[in-house]
């Protein structure tokens, strides 16, 4: 399976574990502060703190949060000051790592991503080194026994989405970024179910994992995910299906 779309829906399940452990909301909240400084807090001409918001109350983040937040980012109240970054490189089998994050100390979270890579069995790499692999986009994953094919790619092309492919019994949607709330706000009106709706990075190319080599690549983007500096992780392997059924009936 393709490493964002399973990647993303990993990711997906987690985020509700941690959302009840509170671990989400503190990444939430930077991701509207940063969003409110740069744009002000007015949603209609923010789009990056509207998808922001979005996001914290798909994870049940208390109005109340959400609205110190945004005061903290337009400098009502004190938020402190976190610098926009991507740290890159590389996992098992040179598998292709992107890290988006929001820090308040760079050399410390340097060394710990340094750390946390370096345990995985891969290394950090240098400004550029793996970027180029990966195209901005939004995207969306509907379980495919909810809605017929045909029906969701005129829902979904009619709202400006670029493509539609079924992949393991779920339909990956794609779009430009501009195009994200048009095309959510379509399948919303239409009462589909995504099971991830989000602005991800997508690889332009992948690298086949086996079974071995698909555990360990997880368990990286698991402990990448973990620090509270990273806000998200994007990877460009595969899974094949052979690889994937061994994982599920051994998880080692």
């Amino acid at each position: 399976m393709a490493g964002h779309s399973h990647w993303a829906g990993i990711k997906h399940k987690k985020g509700v574990i941690d959302a009840r452990r509170g671990k989400l909301f503190s990444k939430l909240s930077r991701a509207i502060i940063v969003a409110a400084r740069h744009g002000g807090a007015d949603t209609d001409t923010n789009l990056k703190l509207r998808y922001a918001i979005d996001k914290a109350r798909q994870a049940s983040v208390p109005k109340d949060n959400i609205e110190r937040a945004i005061k903290k980012g337009v400098g009502e109240l004190d938020g402190g000051e976190f610098f926009e970054l991507l740290y890159e490189g590389y996992g098992t089998s040179g598998v292709a790592v992107l890290c988006e994050i929001l820090t308040d100390n760079r050399n410390r979270t340097a060394g710990e991503l340094r750390k946390i890579f370096e345990s995985g069995g891969g290394s950090l790499g240098q400004s550029g080194c793996v970027a180029w692999i990966f195209e901005r986009k939004g995207l969306f994953l509907v379980d495919s026994k909810t809605i017929g094919e045909d029906q969701l790619l005129e829902i979904a092309l009619e709202a400006g989405a670029d493509d539609l492919k079924e992949i393991d019994g779920m339909y990956e949607i794609t779009c430009a970024p501009g195009s994200f709330q048009d095309v959510r706000m379509a399948l919303e009106k239409s009462d589909i179910i995504c099971e991830v709706s989000e602005l991800s990075r997508v690889p332009s190319n992948t690298v086949d994992l086996n079974a071995q080599s698909g555990r360990k690549i997880l368990r990286l983007l698991e402990f990448l995910d973990e620090h509270e500096d990273v806000q998200n992780v994007f990877a460009n392997f595969n899974i094949p299906e052979s690889a994937m059924a061994e994982m599920v009936s051994n998880p080692g």
